[in-house]
């Protein structure tokens, strides 16, 4: 277990390097506000943009998620609650104002950069819309 990795995976720094490469900038491992022990992958602060980039395993993809045998009920109930931490952090930084963003670890990380961009950009749109009324 000390051997996995929980930040800066592989996946996280493909995706932030597109998202450097087109001149954003954003906070890593950013806290999530009034939820202590709980970080957002990929933060950009201004925006309220959250990219959370999960892995199959740890967070249930419905695709390629494995279920030890081994200590099988132990496992099951650990992963449910990954999964459930999962959802109470998304609702709470939605009720916060975020906009959240939930990637696999196996999306292509051009595709996930692309759909960053555009929430980013979004809501930068926004912003400057509201500040104009």
């Amino acid at each position: 277990m000390s051997k996995q990795v929980s930040k800066d995976t592989e996946a996280e720094l493909a995706v932030r390097r597109l998202l450097h490469a087109a001149g954003l900038r954003y906070r890593v491992e950013y806290p999530v506000p009034g939820m202590p022990r709980r970080r957002i992958d990929v933060a950009f602060t201004r925006t309220k943009v959250a990219v959370l980039i999960d892995g199959c395993f740890w967070h249930g993809c419905p695709q390629h998620a494995t279920h030890p045998k081994a200590n099988a009920d132990w496992w099951r109930r650990k992963l449910d609650r990954n999964m459930a931490r999962d959802r109470e952090t998304t609702e709470h930084l939605i009720a916060e104002g975020w906009t959240v963003l939930r990637f696999w670890e196996h999306e292509a990380p051009g595709e996930v950069a692309v759909r960053v961009v555009a929430a980013v950009e979004q809501r930068r749109t926004e912003a400057t819309r509201g500040s104009r009324e």
